[in-house]
């Protein structure tokens, strides 16, 4: 896997695209999919079983859904003014707001704008990029990481029983506690949705991630049997998507699906990412108790997967690909 490691110099766009819908320019060709991929709204409503973490554990109670809203509504806030200049990201840097990493000239754009922040651990946080506007906005989402901590506790120990294992088998690759970072979304109105993706097809490269939707606008979608569905607005919910590194360990039991994000040419939309992510140096693999004869490895040892994600994604390559024996 060491030939996907990042190139030694990247750039960053100098224009956000909400500059470019600002400023009234014409659509750029590097966001077109010359290829006909582009979006389509009008695709089935898939079927999303929604579970009540609260049944998991005594740990969380209804009162979750005040976060959410907190959250959302800082987050509105913060898109909408320009105090998020201040917190740009810089050449050869995750960190900070801006959009696309660009990689080669051929690659095709994503038409949203980011702010990435790793949150969790503590220590590891470039608060430089933690805007300071609206006020509270850093201690909402201090208090929102340990509630997606928790989140990503409980569910990898619940998929653990499901599969008749020890509760903490999953977690215990993680390292000492996951490696936590946010994505806010921000994609403006397109003028050729047809043409333009928000976020081009991909699978996540986290062990889960856990999104909290626009309550009033869709646009995410997910691949099945070689169909798009688009994903429904549940009030109140967060979704979550299993990643790649979770395939990894569940020796191919929970799938990581590929998905997209479609433009819209009437509304904006905002969401919020967050990745629960193993940490680099920890190498993980199937469960010891998921290979047997009948069900023998499917994946290599792996570490450092994240390293060779983000390249992998703008070439629309699946790095897991290269983690299978």
């Amino acid at each position: 896997m060491a030939e996907s490691a990042p190139p030694a110099k990247t750039q960053w766009l100098q224009k956000t695209v909400q500059e470019l819908v600002i400023n009234g320019e014409e659509l750029p060709e590097k966001y077109i999919h010359k290829d006909g991929d582009g979006g389509v709204l009008d695709v089935p409503l898939m079927e999303v079983p929604v579970v009540d973490l609260s049944l998991l554990t005594s740990s969380l109670t209804s009162r979750r859904g005040a976060g959410e809203t907190s959250i959302r509504s800082k987050l509105l806030g913060l898109l909408s003014v320009g105090e998020k200049q201040k917190y740009s990201r810089e050449v050869d840097e995750i960190e900070g707001y801006g959009n696309d990493m660009i990689l080669s000239a051929q690659q095709i754009l994503d038409w949203t704008d980011r702010l990435y922040l790793t949150i969790y651990p503590e220590d590891q946080r470039r608060l430089k990029f933690w805007p300071e506007i609206p006020q509270d906005f850093r201690d909402i989402l201090h208090d929102y990481t340990f509630k997606m901590k928790m989140i990503n506790e409980v569910v990898f120990k619940a998929m653990a029983r499901s599969l008749n294992l020890e509760d903490n088998c999953f977690l215990d690759q993680y390292g000492k506690g996951p490696t936590m970072t946010a994505r806010f979304n921000y994609y403006p109105k397109c003028p050729r949705p047809d043409l333009v993706l928000g976020v081009k097809p991909h699978a996540d490269g986290s062990g889960i991630t856990i999104l909290l939707q626009d309550k009033e606008v869709e646009g995410l979608q997910f691949q099945k049997d070689n169909q798009w569905n688009k994903v429904p607005i549940i009030p109140e919910a967060l979704l979550i998507n299993v990643g790649d590194q979770a395939e990894i360990m569940s020796n191919g039991i929970f799938k990581s699906p590929v998905h997209r994000v479609v433009t819209n040419s009437e509304r904006e939309r905002i969401s919020l990412a967050v990745f629960c992510i193993p940490e680099s140096e920890k190498e993980i693999q199937p469960v010891d108790g998921l290979v047997n004869k009948s069900q023998p490895r499917l994946y290599k040892k792996v570490k450092n997967y994240v390293d060779i994600y983000f390249q992998s994604y703008q070439q629309g390559k699946r790095p897991i690909d290269g983690a299978k024996i």
